[in-house]
């Protein structure tokens, strides 16, 4: 398979690039520069933030089996290349996200269910879900429903996060002491290891898959227990877990997700973010590593890198502070 990836040099990426890499697939990334692309992988450079396609000019030339595209900014720059490709490529593949979907989200099955409104025209600074959607109806209106993949995830994790949720989960634990643990022990969670989701993708190249998919684990995957206490096993800290009720938290001015990232508190918009069913996903051959396996990678990775992970400019960083953890706690 002769393989184009439109980023392929970080997180959900890179999982991409090295995934094709080890099926002996000819990959070419498309990228800025700014990383240093996976080893083996054929290299393109531009920039797709420039207006009007101007920093498409090396995809000008080429033919590809697949692209993979994870942009996740204006909606122009996806429409820009998909239209630039169509008709050198066979299958465009956008990972696009659970947010797409119009609120209040619901958790049965829901690739039929009302969108957010978006352009696939949109540029500059857009909202995450009408960017994401916008990406979608680029990538429908280039290589039409039967060639174009919509691969909704949700909670993305595993070696290479680029927005910190756990990474920050297992440099706070590896302190060890005190540790705030929001509750309930066994809330479930629901997600996706970027390498899964990668594993996924290719297979869904190799047969053509089309469509839209929520492409996420099964509800109660693992739980919050399961996930904190697996950071605290592989740090080897010894950090205590100290599981604290959501309303003392909330109380305290702890914003779910972002305070305390992966955890919401029982809800609607817990089961909308970890409930969700993926009958579709998983019946078409998605499969996810246990968790275990997923914390333990990603803090031999971290490990690696000294410690600290890198950071996406477009996100803000999460966690609470020690001070605001030790006030919790006091409570």
């Amino acid at each position: 398979m002769r393989l184009l990836i439109l980023g392929g040099t970080e997180f959900v990426g890179r999982a991409v690039a090295e995934a094709a890499l080890a099926r002996a697939w000819d990959v070419t990334v498309f990228h800025r520069g700014r990383h240093e692309p996976p080893p083996g992988a054929a290299v393109l450079r531009g920039d797709r933030s420039l207006p009007d396609g101007a920093g498409l000019e090396a995809l000008r030339e080429g033919g590809w089996d697949a692209v993979v595209d994870t942009w996740s900014g204006a909606p122009s720059a996806v429409r820009d290349a998909a239209r630039l490709l169509a008709g050198r490529a066979g299958w465009y593949g956008y990972v696009s996200s659970c947010s797409v979907y119009e609120w209040p989200m619901v958790a049965e099955l829901r690739e039929d269910k009302p969108v957010v409104e978006a352009s696939p025209d949109d540029g500059g600074d857009v909202p995450y879900a009408r960017a994401k959607r916008g990406g979608e109806l680029a990538a429908i209106g280039a290589f039409g429903p039967e060639r174009s993949l919509l691969a909704r995830a949700g909670l993305i994790m595993g070696p290479g996060e680029n927005v910190g949720r756990l990474p920050w989960w297992l440099t706070r634990i590896a302190r060890g002491g005190p540790v705030l643990a929001p509750g309930p022990h066994d809330l479930p969670l629901q997600y996706i290891d970027a390498r899964d989701l990668a594993g996924w993708l290719l297979d869904a190249a190799e047969g053509g898959l089309a469509g839209p998919y929520d492409v996420v684990s099964r509800p109660g995957h693992t739980t919050m227990g399961a996930l904190l206490e697996a950071c605290v096993r592989v740090t080897g800290s010894g950090a205590e877990l100290r599981w604290t009720p959501p309303a003392r938290i909330l109380a305290a001015g702890v914003e779910p997700w972002t305070g305390l990232p992966v955890w919401i508190p029982p809800g609607e918009t817990h089961d909308a973010m970890h409930g969700a069913d993926v009958s579709k996903a998983l019946a078409s051959g998605l499969r996810c590593r246990p968790v275990e396996e997923t914390v333990a990678d990603t803090w031999a990775w971290l490990c690696g890198l000294g410690g600290t992970a890198p950071q996406r400019p477009d996100r803000d960083p999460v966690g609470i502070s020690p001070e605001v953890e030790a006030k919790v706690l006091e409570l």
